[in-house]
């Protein structure tokens, strides 16, 4: 039988058991407030992780995480079409900050953006892909993981089960024996959306990359390797993770492959667009959400519908691929008028912003993506970075929301609009 005093000391043992850890829980969570806080003064948008990494990662890594095709025009235009966009607000209508949360493909997401997939994201700070995925996760939005990220998809699953999308390029060869492997192993381990590109037809080069050093088959000088040595966080980085490696498609090239080797297995088995009849295809076989991303025409965007596709990412790749295509964001509406309500729209390319993402929301998108702005927050702050790129932009959506008069993201598509770059096909 047990006393009654030890059963009065172990309650009370235990309620101060609880005390403690509810104070520990405090502490950390004030602590957190107090760096977020920190990020917010020193670094309040973007724009000023942009700035701060250029000088904190090495040379090559900024120019691979900051260029595009040619001349840089793509992105040029890109920019400079958001920031044309004007929204008009109405007043006496909100008092507080609205939520942003929004449901795509039948899951729960915490704001109208995401992660876009990135190719090589390691180069710009090694083991990105786990810290975007991890930071995905923990803000509820979707990670989109790259096929040529460092990343494995069953990998990704574990860090995060509850947001991850994945992309493919076209890998042809043998009647896509590898695409479909690629899209069984997505379906294993738990994937909500498949993405499959349709804007890199051909290959194209993107000159400050080249200049930089960023080549195929990839041979770093010791100008390379000095800025690394200079960059002591990406340095600890590069030692904790390793070589970056495109982790998805090393399995089919071999185990003793180098990444040299791998680069060149990926450049024979990957090739073209995607055809529509291919698209018919990985259709059939992918029973969740399929998404096909980097179209530019209404017309297109109908073909994709008639085949069953769930959601459309408008793109012109970021201004990475040809820089002679007009602005995602400029060909939005059109698309939206001819399959909104038929599909889930989407729009990357050019986001760098929450306001970025309000103006896009406006026009017809359901959701946003963004990829450089994500590198600029690896560049400047290394693993921190992913999250608090995500909370800059919730909290600037909020804020232009708020302003325009929408309560939710959805309301925000009967302001008065002025884009004087649209297109009308």
């Amino acid at each position: 039988m047990i006393h009654p005093d030890r059963v009065v000391v172990g309650r009370r043992r235990l309620r101060r058991e609880i005390l403690v850890r509810r104070h520990e829980q405090e502490v950390r969570l004030q602590r957190v407030d107090v760096q977020r806080a920190e990020l917010h003064r020193r670094f309040p948008t973007t724009a000023y992780l942009r700035q701060h990494a250029r000088s904190h990662v090495p040379s090559f890594a900024f120019e691979y995480m900051d260029g595009g095709a040619g001349g840089d025009g793509g992105i040029a235009r890109n920019w400079n079409a958001f920031d044309a966009i004007e929204l008009v607000p109405r007043y006496g209508v909100t008092t507080t900050l609205p939520a942003v949360d929004i449901e795509l493909f039948g899951r729960r997401y915490s704001a109208p953006i995401g992660i876009a997939p990135m190719g090589g994201p390691s180069i710009v700070w090694p083991g990105a892909d786990q810290y975007l995925a991890a930071a995905a996760q923990r803000a509820r939005v979707p990670y989109v993981l790259g096929l040529v990220g460092g990343m494995m998809v069953e990998h990704a699953a574990e860090i995060a089960p509850d947001v991850l999308w994945f992309q493919l390029y076209r890998c042809f060869r043998n009647e896509h024996a590898i695409g479909f492997d690629l899209l069984r192993r997505a379906q294993a381990a738990g994937v909500h959306v498949l993405v499959l590109t349709a804007d890199v037809p051909v290959r194209t080069t993107r000159p400050r990359e080249v200049v930089a050093g960023i080549t195929s088959p990839f041979q770093p000088d010791l100008r390379m390797f000095a800025a690394i040595l200079r960059s002591p966080g990406y340095l600890q980085s590069l030692w904790k993770h390793g070589q970056p490696r495109f982790g998805n498609l090393k399995p089919y090239a071999g185990d003793t492959a180098d990444v040299n080797e791998v680069a060149a297995f990926v450049r024979r088995e990957m090739a073209g667009a995607f055809t529509w009849e291919e698209i018919g295809r990985y259709r059939e076989r992918w029973k969740a959400p399929l998404v096909v991303k980097g179209l530019l025409h209404p017309a297109d965007a109908e073909r994709c519908v008639s085949l069953g596709v769930d959601g459309i990412i408008i793109s012109n790749h970021g201004g990475r691929q040809v820089e002679g295509l007009p602005p995602a964001i400029d060909v939005l509406p059109a698309i939206a008028r001819a399959v909104g309500g038929r599909a889930t729209v989407m729009v990357d390319s050019g986001i760098r912003s929450g306001l970025d993402v309000v103006r896009a929301v406006a026009l017809g998108a359901d959701a946003a993506f963004a990829g450089k702005a994500f590198l600029w927050g690896l560049g400047a702050l290394g693993g921190e970075g992913p999250l608090h790129v995500i909370d800059l932009m919730i909290d600037e959506m909020r804020a232009a929301f708020g302003q325009i008069g929408a309560r939710r993201p959805a309301q925000a598509r009967s302001v008065v609009i002025r884009h004087p770059g649209a297109l009308h096909f």
